[in-house]
């Protein structure tokens, strides 16, 4: 574990995305262990976007882009997109050392695919084609689709917010999957096109954590998790309660006994602990 830490502090000093004091701190066993269904999302309003994220064990982040002046800039808001930070320099480029450091897998030892989550801010075809150019110079670790054939990557990018459908359609050869919406459900699309499958929690439940969680919601989710399985897709909510405490954690209850995929949060300590505590799919290490 402790060549894991030595190895994200050194990327996040040579990026230049945290101070020695800060990169150093020791984390617990629980941070390199990989969680299948933790998702960071605004990953790079952390401290150290990505590392952050990796180091507690999250096997999804997302990155909101914009194309500014020829660079694929990462924020939230236009006005906070600041030159240099890119998506190359914040995510490609850690993501491609860590692979190299891990013989093919972001966390060692681990034989899952790691979700880089984009989403496009900017205007949808210009960026998207900014984007593709950037991932061809990353291939080797990313998973790739030719005419519907996959060959699986270290990395699954997933391209969402505003999304050329046609355009990545019309591609031959793509390193990027698409992320759907509920509507899509039931359209014949193939999960060699749209892997994933997200949409706004507060769009489609009035549920929001307090008391039970009322049946006809809850089958309602579970239709919609067991639908999109059975066509090949994963599933992601955003919006749903991030504040710490019963609400938040009522929802994710809900989530994970319903087989969502992706649990969204900003909080990456408290979905960590909530994972090892709460989801029969992951378990702490023994220690000796």
């Amino acid at each position: 574990m402790r060549r894991v830490h030595v190895l994200l502090v050194t990327l996040a000093l040579c990026l230049g995305l945290a101070s020695p004091v800060s990169a150093t701190a020791t984390p617990s066993w629980s941070g390199a262990q990989p969680l299948e269904r933790a998702h960071a999302h605004n990953d790079y309003e952390h401290e150290r976007p990505l590392l952050d994220a990796v180091e507690h064990g999250f096997t999804s982040v997302e990155a909101d882009v914009w194309l500014i002046d020829g660079e694929l800039r990462v924020a939230h808001d236009r006005g906070d997109a600041r030159q240099g930070r890119t998506l190359e320099r914040l995510y490609l480029d850690p993501l491609a050392s860590l692979t190299r450091a891990n013989k093919g897998s972001v966390h060692p030892h681990w034989d899952g695919r790691f979700q880089l989550l984009i989403d496009i801010k900017s205007d949808g075809s210009a960026t998207y084609a900014a984007i593709d150019k950037a991932l061809r110079g990353y291939r080797s670790m990313l998973t790739q689709w030719t005419q519907g054939h996959e060959r699986p990557g270290a990395v699954e990018v997933v391209i969402s917010g505003n999304r050329p459908k046609a355009d990545m359609l019309e591609q031959r050869v793509r390193l990027a999957g698409y992320d759907g919406r509920l509507s899509d459900l039931g359209a014949g699309i193939p999960a060699t096109f749209m892997p994933l499958v997200s949409d706004n929690w507060t769009r489609h439940f009035t549920w929001r954590g307090a008391d039970a969680m009322p049946e006809s919601q809850r089958a309602k989710l579970r239709r919609i998790v067991d639908e999109a399985h059975a066509a090949g897709y994963r599933v992601r909510f955003w919006a749903t309660p991030d504040l710490e405490g019963a609400a938040r954690t009522a929802v994710w209850r809900e989530l994970v006994a319903a087989g969502a995929d992706h649990l969204n949060t900003d909080d990456l300590p408290g979905l960590r602990d909530f994972l090892l505590e709460n989801d029969p799919d992951e378990s702490p290490p023994k220690l000796d």
